[in-house]
């Protein structure tokens, strides 16, 4: 009987969460650097619409994703209260801007609930799932797919 305890224990999922404008979201503890204050950011010509532009982060240049747009929420006006979420996504640094970050939560993965098939293609591409905690619905937002385009943009 410890054998299997022990086993549901490994298994669990680390999950930092998140608000983007007044939706939960939350994303793998392990993909996230750090947490920093909102610092304005320089823009980048002719970059897409959800990328507010680039940050200096101790000599490395970051681009930072304004999570709200690339979700297809309304864009978040930049403010102090805000934060920069730095996350490693296989070789690339990305930064995701949102509006605050709430707390840390271990889930097993049986607690982990599709996304319906009534939500669009667009939509389930960037989360891999729902979670329930006490009557709050939170989406497991998919890093890497919210920042394809970064990630292709630095390597050209």
């Amino acid at each position: 009987m410890n054998d299997s305890t022990d086993a549901r224990h490994e298994h669990k999922r680390e999950l930092i969460i998140f608000t983007v404008a007044e939706q939960s979201f939350c994303m793998d503890i392990m993909q996230v650097r750090e947490i920093r204050g909102w610092t304005t950011v320089t823009v980048l010509p002719h970059a897409p619409g959800y990328v507010l532009g680039v940050v200096n982060l101790r000599g490395a240049v970051v681009p930072i994703v304004d999570l709200a747009a690339r979700l297809g929420l309304p864009p978040l006006k930049p403010e102090a209260r805000h934060v920069i979420l730095v996350t490693q996504i296989a070789d690339q640094v990305v930064g995701f801007f949102v509006t605050a970050v709430s707390d840390i939560l271990s889930v097993p993965p049986s607690s982990i609930q599709p996304m319906p098939d009534m939500s669009g293609a667009e939509t389930s591409e960037y989360i891999e799932g729902l979670i329930v905690v006490e009557d709050t619905t939170i989406s497991i937002l998919n890093a890497a797919a919210a920042a394809p385009a970064i990630a292709l943009s630095g390597t050209a």
